[in-house]
């Protein structure tokens, strides 16, 4: 008996500190994937933005976060790459929805959609203005911008955006909308699709 309890103990270790593992990365359980995970920290902790200064598609400065010229706004972001074939055009098509269900409820001039590209070395304003302009973002209610290069690393920090070459001149990344409130915290993750859930998200913030 005091064998065969001696060779499970190193079995009983290894589970013990898998699980271990697995509560730390799913804050306990609650969420089994990492994108759930951030998903479900920005809801708890709702963390403040840092300032970040982009470029948008006409060449202007844009000021996202804290201590902005829009805090009478909310603000939505997705995070693009404009030659991204597949869910980067699918983002542009669920924004043209929001941007179009905003306008009919009268709110256009209280939020703002802002598709951030995190490629800022090839989305020059052209090519921004190019994807605006499959889209329909008029640079108003919708704009399309670029993070300043110096501050790449601290926008995928403080989104938690995962950005990965597939090495073939493209990447994987996660896709969501990004929900921050007036006063410059993310407030909540949402699917790209989920167009009604973002809207009602938008008024309660109001």
């Amino acid at each position: 008996m005091g064998s065969f309890i001696r060779a499970l103990l190193p079995s009983c270790a290894v589970i013990l500190l898998g699980g271990g593992v697995v509560w730390s990365a799913t804050d306990g359980f609650r969420a089994f994937t990492e994108e759930g995970a951030r998903r479900l920290n920005v809801s708890e902790n709702q963390p403040a933005m840092p300032l970040l200064v982009l470029e948008d598609m006409n060449g202007d400065e844009l000021r996202l976060g804290r201590d902005t010229e829009t805090t009478d706004k909310i603000t939505l972001v997705g995070f693009i790459y404009t030659t991204c074939p597949t869910i980067c055009q699918i983002a542009g098509s669920e924004y043209a929805r929001l941007r179009d269900r905003l306008a009919q409820a009268g709110l256009g001039d209280r939020v703002r959609l802002l598709s951030v590209s995190f490629d800022p070395l090839h989305d020059r304003p052209q090519e921004m203005r190019g994807y605006a302009e499959t889209h329909g973002a008029d640079g108003v209610i919708w704009t399309i911008a670029r993070v300043r290069l110096g501050d790449l690393d601290l926008m995928k920090r403080s989104f938690g955006l995962r950005v990965i070459s597939d090495e073939m001149g493209g990447y994987q990344h996660n896709a969501a909308i990004h929900l921050i409130d007036r006063y410059g915290r993310l407030t909540g993750i949402f699917d790209t699709g989920d167009v009604n859930k973002v809207f009602n998200a938008v008024r309660t913030k109001l």
